[in-house]
């Protein structure tokens, strides 16, 4: 089994909470990428993956169609991407994602976070060589499709491993690929389910059922915050 489905059944698990919770952090990435490159998905490609994931976790069209007109709203706080990395207890790393429009606010939230269950943040950068960032894309299985025929036709777009499972498709390939890749499926005709920028860690390590506890108290409060979009760590 290839490292891409092994994430997929870890997402799956992933504590994002209820929906009120997750629908702001899609929302933010939805509006980031209108302001950023227009609000016509035909025209952005960024707007266009956006959409589609908020598709995926099944946020309604009135949500999305809000998200893409906040972003030219007047009083629009400037909203910017920051990474936090840092370690918690039985030698776990965090690599945290965030979009905010408040980087003080965000800072002291994480930071409070790490203090008040023994981890500690970490000078950014620290971390960039225990995570590998891969494109990662989503489909399902056609009557017609010819896996091996497709894999021949993306490794000029820079796929790294195609594999499918119980009819769905993952395609993986290094980040700066994602443009490329991209491009490749929907050329195709390809129908994507999900396209996402992720971290792997390197060298997973593995946790007692205590550990995991302990860990799942630290995780669980910083997907919590409305800042963080995504949380790694390098548990396998």
């Amino acid at each position: 089994m290839g490292r891409a489905f092994e994430y997929r059944k870890a997402s799956k698990l992933k504590r994002w909470g209820a929906m009120s919770k997750l629908f702001p952090k899609l929302g933010k990435v939805i509006t980031m990428a209108a302001k950023e490159g227009g609000s016509d998905p035909d025209l952005n490609p960024k707007l266009r993956t956006a959409i589609l994931n908020a598709k995926s976790e099944n946020m309604p069209k009135d949500n999305i169609e809000a998200a893409i007109k906040r972003a030219s709203a007047k009083d629009l706080a400037d909203m910017k991407e920051v990474n936090f990395e840092g370690k918690a207890p039985h030698g776990v790393l965090i690599f945290i994602e965030c979009a905010t429009d408040n980087n003080t606010r965000t800072v002291a939230n994480v930071k409070s976070i790490f203090n008040k269950n023994n981890g500690e943040l970490l000078t950014n950068g620290s971390l960039e060589f225990m995570f590998s960032r891969k494109a990662i894309f989503e489909f399902s299985m056609k009557e017609d499709m010819d896996l091996e025929e497709l894999e021949l036709e993306l490794i000029d777009a820079g796929l790294e491993e195609l594999e499918e499972e119980e009819g769905v498709v993952l395609a993986t390939a290094d980040y700066t690929s994602f443009g490329t890749m991209n491009e490749a499926l929907e050329g195709m005709g390809v129908e994507l389910s999900k396209a996402t920028l992720e971290r792997m860690a390197n060298t997973p390590v593995e946790l007692t059922e205590e550990q995991q506890a302990d860990i799942d108290k630290i995780l669980e409060r910083l997907e919590d915050d409305e800042d963080v979009q995504k949380v790694y760590t390098n548990i396998a």
